[in-house]
């Protein structure tokens, strides 16, 4: 493989010294970039673009072409694995992705099926191949998916939902018929994020989106147990160095500690918790990722670089930041504001890290 040119992405995570703070953004290949709404518009529709590997590829580097980012992330969608576990996912215009074939019944989860990774997801894998072959080195390659919970929402509630309440209500009335569907889950995503792994990518994450809905209790029996199994059982190490892996729970800062705890690498972090309460929290167990908010970049260019500014000087210096967003990047951002978000972070960022 080609040698990494720009590892400070990898370092971060590892916690290991870095000239200025890495920065990358959630979704940043979306449709806040004319690029990309053109690239989706040749391809058709959203689920034609995921599946051909030269258009992932292509929408992947898109914003590495207008902006000095420090990581690349895959191009795909998290309910690529329901989908291959037979689900028949479909995305309608204005209603976001919905499923031919929800769980709604114990015989519904009892057909599921690991998927043959290379034969289902074999699409994705060839992404990650072309895509490090593209980037030639520039920057590392993110490989990621949904956590088994976050699945288990969209698949047993066949779409997006805003109350949660056929998941739940599994959850609660049939916590046995939940654990049994998370259980595939966790198998489905260890596998599927080791095939990354093994076609090239050099750190992965688990966007667990909506772990934050649960209570305490409940988080740690039917989300973050299955993440830290994922954990566990993942490639550390290939191509001669290490795969830092990322947890990261929308609105989970109330378990920091024990999301830090499950052996990862790097948490990520909304913006509704500072970041340097929680580095106080953690310590030197973890990097931590965020946490800007998304909308700050509908700001002017000198109120971005005021709050780039303030959230550094809340982490500190030292090792172990990697600057993001809170979440992903929102459709209608002026591209230009993505670009004075970018240059602030590593303009502003070296003196924390003489």
């Amino acid at each position: 493989m080609t040698e990494l040119k720009n590892d400070r992405f990898l370092k971060a995570l590892l916690r290991e010294p870095v000239d200025m703070t890495p920065v990358w953004m959630m979704r940043q290949a979306g449709r806040y970039l004319p690029e990309y709404r053109k690239t989706r518009e040749k391809a058709g529709d959203f689920m034609t673009l995921c599946k051909t590997p030269d258009l992932a590829c292509e929408v992947t580097m898109q914003p590495l072409r207008r902006y000095d980012l420090d990581a690349a992330i895959l191009f795909s969608d998290i309910l690529t694995i329901p989908d291959a576990m037979g689900l028949g996912l479909y995305f309608e215009q204005g209603e976001g992705p919905k499923f031919e074939k929800p769980i709604t019944r114990p015989a519904d989860v009892d057909a599921l099926f690991v998927p043959d990774i290379e034969e289902e997801l074999g699409y994705v894998m060839a992404a990650v191949s072309i895509i490090r072959r593209e980037l030639d080195g520039k920057v590392p390659l993110i490989g990621f998916s949904g956590s088994p919970w976050t699945l288990a929402t969209y698949m047993v509630e066949g779409g997006g939902t805003k109350d949660f309440a056929k998941v739940k209500g599994m959850m609660f009335d049939r916590p046995d018929l939940m654990h049994k569907l998370l259980d595939k889950l966790a198998d489905t995503v260890t596998v599927y994020l080791n095939a990354q792994i093994a076609s090239g990518a050099q750190a992965v994450m688990i966007f667990d989106t909506w772990g934050g809905i649960l209570t305490p209790r409940d988080y740690k029996e039917f989300s973050l147990q299955y993440m830290q199994r994922i954990v566990e059982n993942l490639t550390r190490e290939a191509e001669g160095r290490k795969v830092p892996v990322v947890l990261f729970t929308k609105n989970g800062h109330c378990w920091i500690e024990d999301i830090a705890n499950t052996g990862c690498d790097g948490v990520g972090l909304d913006w509704t918790v500072d970041i340097g309460d929680v580095r106080k929290r953690v310590g030197d167990r973890v990097a931590l990722q965020g946490n800007m908010d998304p909308t700050v970049l509908y700001a002017s260019h000198e109120r971005i670089r005021k709050e780039v500014g303030l959230i550094l000087e809340s982490y500190g210096s030292g090792p172990g930041h990697v600057f993001n967003l809170g979440h992903g990047i929102q459709q209608n951002v002026d591209p230009e504001h993505a670009g004075a978000f970018v240059n602030a972070v590593h303009e502003l960022s070296k003196p924390y890290h003489r």
